[in-house]
């Protein structure tokens, strides 16, 4: 192989590697667009997620808290 013939075909591959290089950073963007999740919150049903007693009107917790019934910390 001449001399010629292998600069010549060094160039035109770094012409195609800097064409392609060129492609994807002119059309960088995703082929889809990405799709972004929306949260829906919802009111919060406080008769569902409270401790409800029948005297209550509006949901009532425990005036106090047995320890002893509480799991224990983990150690470490």
């Amino acid at each position: 192989m001449q001399p010629g013939n292998m600069i010549a075909n060094l160039f035109a591959a770094l012409l195609l590697a800097l064409l392609i290089g060129g492609v994807f950073l002119l059309f960088g963007r995703p082929l889809w667009p990405q799709r972004h999740a929306q949260m829906i919150v919802l009111p919060i049903d406080t008769m569902a997620t409270a401790s409800v007693r029948r005297a209550c009107i509006e949901p009532c917790l425990p005036a106090r808290f047995d320890l002893k019934l509480a799991p224990a910390r983990p150690q470490g």
